[in-house]
């Protein structure tokens, strides 16, 4: 029998989702399936199989994208804080984000006035900033006048980002399969921000009705008032201890050592093979700001906890250095009278993450594989990451080198420079 590849990928998820289960039923051709799917539909199977039989396998082979827009950045981290998340969200190092509405959820004028007082000194930090960052950074003969105004905004976004409060609102893209929505979705339901757990049930509502088949899950209250109670300890991380990089290897050295030429001839850009999760991870710890958490966040092969915004860890410096002499003076005055008036807020300390500006330290935890951390530390190294991350990165990527006698590492240990490259990671119309 000749062998056939055969790409399907213009049926609806939940007919795609029973196309693949078919095969565990019928060891027929999926052009034979795809006629019974057109016949008969996919609700019937999807009701039967999926769920009424406990086959949470068939949804994982269901795809769909969900578009979560006008959110707080804390939703939008809400959404992507998932293993298996997949997805994009809107960008405050490339979007002057200015215009976007702030969420208010004490909806009182002294919640209103702090996040005014932080959008308007965003504004005025982007206009004094572009043409200070012409003069400190001057075009180059031969370079692109186009990449260059886009390089030098891109720098403008990347410092004025640390003043934007976190309830300025964005916009993030969630491409999953039914059967992660549905279990996400749950912990969501039980998560202690009010605004969350309203974009959970949304969500859930629009998914519900667009493949009624996949979330006819019945709720225990067991199990829900199980999640419930994991989600009042998980959903958020803050440890006072963390005040400085500091790493954990738990390693099984004896077992790399079988591996040690793999280790030690890797090559730039080649990952290392997944099966050297085996070995252990490496436990890593930093405060950060919460703007680049939002970065690192990414990295999903990492174990993370999501740390909890305060004020308790102070405003990155970096910032602050980055402004001209006039900005500085009249950003700390701001920060300490923001301050007294966040604090004056008789709210939780949840909701106040709402009133607090991106460039406030939270504390870091993550757990890495070997592959993981050392994906993360060359990737974030790299001279076009935020700089308060970057050098965090640059770290990890010395606590390897420490951890595993011979690894070959290639991160970036370069001091941070201007690099006009940022212009050029946009996405744009072809002409």
């Amino acid at each position: 029998m000749a062998r056939n590849i055969i790409i399907v990928d213009d049926v609806p998820p939940e007919a795609n989702a029973m196309l693949q289960a078919l095969y565990s039923r019928s060891p027929r051709s999926v052009t034979e399936h795809l006629v019974q799917v057109r016949e008969k539909g996919a609700e019937k199977f999807m009701a039967s199989y999926y769920v009424g039989y406990g086959h949470k396998s068939i949804g994982d082979c269901g795809t769909t994208s969900i578009f979560v827009e006008n959110v707080s950045m804390l939703v939008a981290k809400a959404v992507q804080d998932w293993p298996l998340y997949s997805g994009q969200e809107a960008s405050t190092r490339y979007l002057d984000m200015a215009a976007q509405e702030v969420m208010n959820p004490l909806d009182t004028p002294e919640g209103r006035d702090i996040q005014n007082s932080w959008m308007a000194f965003y504004r005025k930090t982007i206009d004094a900033l572009v043409p200070a960052l012409k003069m400190r950074f001057p075009i180059e003969e031969g370079q692109k006048e186009t990449l260059y105004e886009k390089a030098i905004k891109a720098r403008a976004f990347d410092i004025a980002r640390g003043f934007l409060p976190s309830g300025v609102t964005t916009y993030a893209a969630w491409h999953t399969n039914l059967r992660q929505a549905h279990d996400h979705l749950k912990e969501m339901r039980h998560h202690p921000l009010p605004e969350v757990r309203e974009t959970a049930q949304m969500i859930h509502t629009a998914l519900k009705s667009k493949y009624s088949s996949s979330f006819l899950h019945k709720e225990y209250e067991t199990e829900e008032a199980y999640v419930e109670k994991s989600m009042a300890q998980f959903a958020y991380f803050d440890d006072p201890s963390i005040t400085h990089f500091a790493y954990r290897p738990r390693l099984d050295l004896e077992g790399l050592k079988r591996h040690k030429q793999l280790l030690a001839e890797r090559p730039t850009k080649a990952e290392l093979h997944n099966r050297f999760r085996q070995y252990g991870d490496i436990v890593f710890e930093f405060p950060l700001d919460f703007g680049s958490y939002r970065d690192l966040q990414r990295q999903r092969s990492a174990v993370q906890e999501m740390p909890l915004l305060t004020m308790r860890h102070g405003f990155h410096p970096w910032y602050l250095e980055q402004l001209t002499p006039e900005l500085r003076q009249e950003a700390e005055v701001l920060l300490v009278e923001q301050k007294h008036r966040i604090d004056a807020l008789n709210t939780s300390d949840e909701i106040k993450q709402y009133y607090i500006a991106m460039g406030y330290m939270v504390t870091v935890r993550m757990s890495c594989s070997l592959p993981s951390a050392v994906y993360i530390a060359e990737l974030r190294s790299s001279d076009t990451v935020h700089p308060t991350l970057r050098v965090e990165a640059q770290r990890m990527g010395d606590a390897i080198k420490a951890s595993v006698p011979g690894i070959a590492m290639h991160h970036d240990t370069s001091p941070g420079t201007w690099n006009i490259k940022r212009g050029a990671q946009d996405i744009v119309k072809k002409e």
